[in-house]
């Protein structure tokens, strides 16, 4: 009987499954992933402490002359605010702070990935 091998996962999926393990070892608590808010996608919803973070990932196979992080302009982040707001606006939890957080991986064929947590990575 043959088998079929399993289709790889995107690289993105994987990228985003290894940023989940990180941020859970630096003890946050993922309370969403892919969230549509509107038109508009967060990749993870997480709480740090009494914060809540909106965690963009950037996954790359290579390191490129531009780090994955810095491929974030500014439409993006506007796009990431406002669907951030429509979640901030529906929680209605005045106790609670949000920020925006930025992981990035570095995913090589073969090896260990190489991830970058960047808390606060730019404002509201």
């Amino acid at each position: 009987m043959w088998w079929r091998a399993k289709p790889p996962r995107p690289l993105g999926q994987r990228g985003e499954d290894a940023a989940v393990r990180h941020l859970k070892r630096a003890g946050y608590k993922i309370l969403e992933r892919n969230r549509f808010l509107g038109r508009y996608e967060i990749d993870i919803i997480a709480r740090e402490g009494d914060t809540i973070a909106f965690v963009e990932v950037r996954t790359r196979s290579t390191l490129d002359e531009i780090p994955p992080e810095d491929t974030i302009g500014p439409k993006k982040q506007h796009r990431i605010r406002q669907a951030a707001q429509r979640y901030i606006d529906a929680a209605d939890d005045d106790d609670t702070y949000y920020r925006f957080d930025v992981v990035s991986v570095i995913m090589p064929e073969t090896g260990k990935p190489t991830i970058k947590l960047i808390r606060d990575a730019f404002g509201g």
